[in-house]
């Protein structure tokens, strides 16, 4: 009986250190859901934005980096317009296309907000990791707006700070 509860025990805790490891930005929401039809009528407009994010920053000197937790925010601003997001390609810090969340058209109503999460343990992106996203519109005055937020709270230190998208 002694022998089992330190067997237990240690199981648990393989079980636990093992569940840390995994990387719940590689399994994002099922964008498959968000899916829909576009009906080009000749009224869309379409265009993309790029927007810069940091998974990692530099800490004490270039050689030392502090990663970070990503939340990327696809915003519609309007209260009675839709918006039509149409592919999201994530590159690394050299350029490398890292993966695409969706590459087929996704429905934002209006004030609606879509988020993609990047785990503070995935830090492929690097210090310089960048989104591009292809959207289209029926309003030409309507623009989604993109934003990162990063942050992280380890050993007792806290950082965060936001980006913004641009069009491109």
């Amino acid at each position: 009986m002694k022998l089992q509860v330190p067997i237990i025990l240690l199981m648990l805790s393989l079980i636990a250190c093992e569940n840390q490891n995994n990387i719940n930005s590689l399994d994002p929401i099922n964008w498959q859901n968000k899916r829909i039809q576009l009906i080009d009528s000749g009224q869309i407009y379409y265009e993309s934005s790029y927007l810069s994010i940091y998974s990692q920053i530099y800490e004490r000197n270039q050689k030392v980096t502090f990663d970070l937790t990503v939340t990327v925010s696809m915003r519609n601003k309007s209260s009675s317009d839709s918006i039509y997001i149409l592919k999201a390609d994530y590159y690394n810090t050299s350029g490398s296309l890292i993966r695409t969340y969706f590459d087929f058209p996704i429905l934002l109503k209006p004030m609606e907000t879509i988020e993609i999460v990047i785990d503070q343990v995935d830090s492929v992106g690097g210090t310089g990791g960048n989104f591009i996203f292809s959207w289209a519109t029926e309003n030409q005055y309507n623009e989604p707006l993109f934003e990162a937020i990063m942050i992280s709270t380890d050993n007792q230190q806290g950082i965060s700070f936001t980006t913004q998208g641009v069009k491109r």
